[in-house]
């Protein structure tokens, strides 16, 4: 598993939205992006994670928000739906986006080891490079730092 520095060019990104669009990080070249990896719509952690970014979204100017994880379009939708997020959730479910940036892992629950998403986000700069890289970000951290990144 490769993490992402500072610096690096992001990883392309073109999977389908909640909607069956097909979306691109190049789409959004000239602006910020965040992009969080989350390991599956409407659990706790994520809902916290997804709401909290809807909830500041109309403070990072314009900065677009993208969430990813396994989960199929239609899964994304009614969380999308249920929780008003207003954003794209990108579908990775053969996780190689995934993989590209370093967020899928061996992770641990309840002494059962599997493969998944190690919730992270990342601040891609209006040229496609990485800002910033956050592994292992906390559901609650993520819209603070997502704040903090784009005040310094």
């Amino acid at each position: 598993m490769t993490k992402l520095e500072i610096g690096d060019t992001a990883p392309a990104i073109g999977l389908k939205d909640q909607h069956g669009d097909t979306v691109r990080l190049s789409s959004y070249k000239g602006r910020k992006v965040l992009v969080f990896f989350y390991p599956k719509a409407s659990t706790p952690g994520c809902t916290t994670q997804a709401c909290g970014l809807r909830d500041v979204a109309d403070q990072v100017g314009d900065t677009a928000i993208v969430g990813i994880s396994p989960d199929a379009p239609d899964k994304q939708a009614k969380f999308d739906e249920k929780y008003s997020l207003g954003y794209p959730l990108l579908a990775d479910t053969e996780h190689q986006v995934a993989d590209a940036y370093g967020v899928w892992g061996e992770k641990k629950l309840y002494g059962k080891t599997y493969m998944g998403i190690i919730r992270s986000a990342f601040l891609i700069d209006e040229k496609g490079k990485v800002a910033q890289a956050w592994y292992k970000i906390s559901p609650k951290d993520t819209p603070i730092k997502l704040l903090k990144a784009l005040q310094a």
